[in-house]
């Protein structure tokens, strides 16, 4: 990075609330229960959505109408960034990166096709399932359902219209997400930038899904060291977060008098294959690099593990031939035991809880932030505390 690039704004939403006094007081308080449905889509524990005053960040009915709930989270927490930050003003220079999903299926026709093409045989059932596909799916719904609409509806509702950029890719997308808007920020190519995502777990689609793939942990919730793996159904408790950062160059925020939450010193990201010598464990070794000369004694670690157990197992390899290596670790929290694994919008809270954290009297010296996908991708970065006078 050729200029330094601050952490200027953290908009961050998941079911233990909004905002960051719910988040720090999580953070303190390792073991406390968190918020957790084991009802609602039994026999897969989530963690949910948080009631929000949309109003408040989404000021039309019209808009809120015309979205689905992980747009509508997304553009909430987009919006708490930007106030958090100061930059209300700044939205029509602001560049605009987004880690999305494949937006939501209408659960309700699936289920009337389904139910349908049940009782024919296999010759009849191809048709009709065209035939009712098409007489089903509405253009309108269709469009609601594309990844860039949250990136569109973030530039509706909050005018951010610098360029925009839509990164799919799970886990991976989040962190590309914020390595690019870094970069581009350190080359000199803007001054600042709004970047995140953002994850409903109440969803049945997504469930069966990670379900038919053996990650979802079934039955009652517990702390992810105490899940099984296959026998429990896998380890993943989904949560529901919406995470957006302002990131600004720091001579652009300390020309408008902003204050530095954080510094985002480096972030790295990379996608092993996971089979043979191509581990996750082997991927974060390499990408940590020049990291491991910048860690000073006490850095505290924000682990972006799942609870897939192999990747799970990978990252707490990672993490201790890093501690045997280096310098002495501080505490180590498994952030998705606070408010679940999110997926696209997992790196960027985890960023932001990291920002919030180094913001305070007492903070760490570091923050080292990882990220292992459920299935592929591997990321890290580093914050520091900002120092006003380091050039």
């Amino acid at each position: 990075m050729t200029e330094p690039v601050w952490i200027t704004g953290v908009g961050l939403v998941s079911s233990l609330g909004e905002g960051p006094e719910p988040h720090l007081a999580a953070l303190d308080a390792p073991g406390a229960r968190p918020v957790v449905d084991e009802e609602g889509f039994a026999p897969f524990p989530v963690h949910p959505m948080p009631a929000l005053e949309l109003d408040r960040q989404i000021p039309k009915r019209g808009d809120q109408r015309q979205m689905e709930p992980w747009q509508r989270l997304g553009t909430y927490a987009a919006g708490l960034a930007i106030d958090d930050a100061g930059a209300r003003g700044l939205v029509a220079d602001m560049h605009l990166v987004v880690a999305a999903g494949g937006g939501e299926r209408d659960t309700a026709l699936d289920e009337a096709v389904v139910s349908e093409l049940a009782a024919l045989p296999p010759e009849r059932a191809g048709p009709l399932l065209n035939e009712r596909l098409a007489s089903g799916l509405r253009p309108t719904l269709f469009l609601a359902q594309l990844s860039n609409l949250m990136a569109g509806n973030i530039s509706i509702v909050h005018g951010v219209t610098g360029s925009s950029r839509t990164l799919m890719g799970e886990e991976v997308a989040a962190a590309d997400a914020v390595r690019i808007a870094s970069a581009r920020l350190a080359e000199g190519r803007g001054g600042i930038a709004l970047v995140g995502g953002a994850y409903v777990a109440g969803r049945w689609d997504m469930l069966l899904i990670y379900a038919l793939g053996g990650l979802l942990r079934r039955g009652r919730w517990a702390p992810m060291a105490e899940r099984g793996g296959e026998a429990d159904g896998g380890g993943v408790v989904l949560g529901s977060v919406g995470a957006f950062l302002v990131l600004e160059t720091r001579s652009h925020a300390q020309a408008r008098g902003a204050r530095g939450l954080a510094e985002l010193a480096a972030v790295a990201t990379g996608s092993a294959a996971r089979s043979g010598e191509d581990t996750a464990r082997a991927s974060a070794a390499a990408l940590v690099g020049n990291m491991r000369s910048l860690l000073r004694p006490g850095y505290a670690v924000l682990s972006g593990a799942s609870g897939v157990p192999e990747p799970t197992e990978d990252e707490a390899g990672f993490l201790a031939e890093l501690r045997d290596a280096g310098p002495a670790q501080g505490p180590v929290r498994r952030t998705a035991d606070m408010m679940g694994h999110s997926v696209e919008a997992a790196f960027p809270a985890n960023l932001a809880l990291g920002a919030l954290a180094l913001a305070r009297p007492e903070a760490p010296p570091q923050a080292l932030v990882t990220g292992f996908g459920a299935w592929r991708g591997e990321a890290l970065a580093l914050l520091e505390p900002v120092r006003e006078g380091r050039r």
